[in-house]
């Protein structure tokens, strides 16, 4: 293979126009921002739960309030920003402007949600995928965060790139991307849908976790996508050879889009049965959420454990390693979900958890492609690492606590943890989720040391 033929077949994404580029910047800014966030708001769930401490918080269930808040800044919009980077760099310069309205609009959604529970308080909902807190002020800035997600998306379709740029292993990349861009199309359409066929019989919780079942389980196939397409630029980032061509690479990526294509099937044929409606997309999930993963997966450990010459300090190495086995552990444990118990919160917290990683790679790697200076590898070498070990920690202690009963969505005394093995178990769950936490601000202190002055 020629030195040309060689860097054809590199899985990379050359950089667009400076326009592009401080688009994604600011995307960047926001999601790091929505993490920032998340653990300020991880610090007052453990201040409003400190004996003293806590009776300084004015509202009647802060602790739950606090974790609806958390739990959105930390996965919906953190993801979905650090899409709106990978989405900004895909894109050509067209329609700029209405890239620009896109982050303004999120912006302006995920502040309204950050600064709910103290202008609005209302009764907060632990509903899967999104939780919510019951305010018209809370609901109005999720709209806006929604409505700014979807001009993105909209923009990303059609402001495609030349075709001289979809070749090669920069066309597998990018196909990645795009079928993101489609399958949250379909997401968005699925929130729709679900809003338009759920009857308002049921109590608040069970209302909002039917509305928002059908699109948070689409949405987890747009997560995926981005994070395939990320191990593979991770790969080349690191130096490792992936033992596929790009042709291979964007048919296992397509494969993984595939699956979404049934959603609009499973809302044709729905017949008012709530339960079949959760099953079908749970089966969804289980099923085709294994489709392109695990062939992908494999070629890119393969390509990283056999590659001579990778650099073992690798910042971007480390977090595509960590985030594979994160993934491939999330991923075995949904196999074991029975009731609802911690088991189930072990399967996001391993998934989710990949997704971060990948993301927190990738935003390593193209901080210096995008003005800013190199991450500091003394700080950015380990904190995958660190982040992953905590999160490993943390799904053990729940697989074993879930084992013996555990419910989840619970705290306190409410968890009725009566024997040594379920206190155990969740104490090993809370002394791993400690130590991701302190993979996180690792990774902030990387980026903001990185960020504060541009190169």
């Amino acid at each position: 293979m020629t030195a040309e033929d060689k860097q054809k077949n590199e899985f990379t994404l050359s950089m667009p126009a400076e326009g592009g580029r401080k688009l994604a910047s600011g995307w960047l800014w926001l999601g790091i921002a929505s993490l920032v966030g998340a653990g300020l708001f991880a610090i007052l769930l453990v201040l409003s739960r400190t004996p003293y401490v806590q009776d300084i918080f004015p509202w009647v269930d802060f602790f739950h309030t606090a974790l609806v808040v958390h739990v959105d800044l930390s996965v919906l919009l953190w993801f979905m920003a650090f899409a709106g980077v990978l989405w900004s760099l895909n894109s050509s310069s067209r329609f700029i402007g209405v890239g620009w309205l896109a982050l303004v609009l999120a912006t302006v959604g995920a502040t309204m949600i950050a600064l709910s529970p103290f202008i609005a308080a209302g009764k907060p909902l632990m509903s899967n995928y999104v939780p919510v807190i019951q305010s018209t002020f809370f609901f109005t800035g999720l709209i806006v965060f929604a409505i700014g997600v979807a001009v993105l998306v909209l923009r990303s379709l059609i402001a495609v790139p030349s075709a001289d740029l979809w070749r090669g292993g920069e066309g597998s990349i990018r196909i990645g991307f795009y079928a993101a861009a489609i399958s949250t199309v379909f997401a968005l359409m699925a929130f729709g849908w679900s809003y338009d066929i759920i009857p308002d019989v049921f109590d608040s919780t069970q209302y909002y976790d039917l509305l928002f079942w059908g699109g948070g389980h689409v949405l987890q196939f747009t997560y995926a996508l981005l994070m395939l397409a990320g191990w593979l630029w991770l790969a080349s980032g690191c130096g490792a050879t992936v033992p596929l061509t790009p042709r291979v690479a964007s048919a296992i990526l397509m494969l993984g889009l595939l699956p979404v294509f049934v959603t609009p099937v499973i809302y044709l044929f729905f017949a008012g049965d709530m339960g079949a409606y959760m099953e079908q997309f749970t089966q969804l999930m289980k099923v085709g959420g294994a489709f392109a993963p695990v062939p992908l997966g494999l070629a890119v450990l393969y390509g990283c454990l056999t590659t001579t010459g990778t650099a073992q300090t690798n910042p971007q190495r480390a977090a595509l390693l960590s985030s594979i086995v994160l993934f491939a552990i999330g991923g075995g444990i949904s196999l074991m979900i029975g009731d609802s118990n911690t088991i189930i919160t072990a399967h996001y917290h391993g998934t989710g958890g990949a997704i971060s990683l990948a993301f927190m790679g990738l935003t390593l790697h193209l901080l210096p492609q995008l003005g800013y200076r190199e991450p500091d590898l003394k700080w950015a070498a380990p904190m995958p690492y660190v982040y992953a070990a905590g999160q490993l920690m943390h799904i053990f202690g729940l697989m074993w606590s879930g084992g013996y009963g555990v419910q989840r969505k619970v705290a306190g005394a409410a968890q009725e943890l009566h024997g040594f093995a379920q206190t155990a178990g969740m104490g090993l769950m809370g002394l791993g989720g400690l130590i991701a936490v302190v993979g996180g601000i690792m990774f902030l202190v990387v980026v903001f040391k990185a960020m504060r002055r541009p190169v």
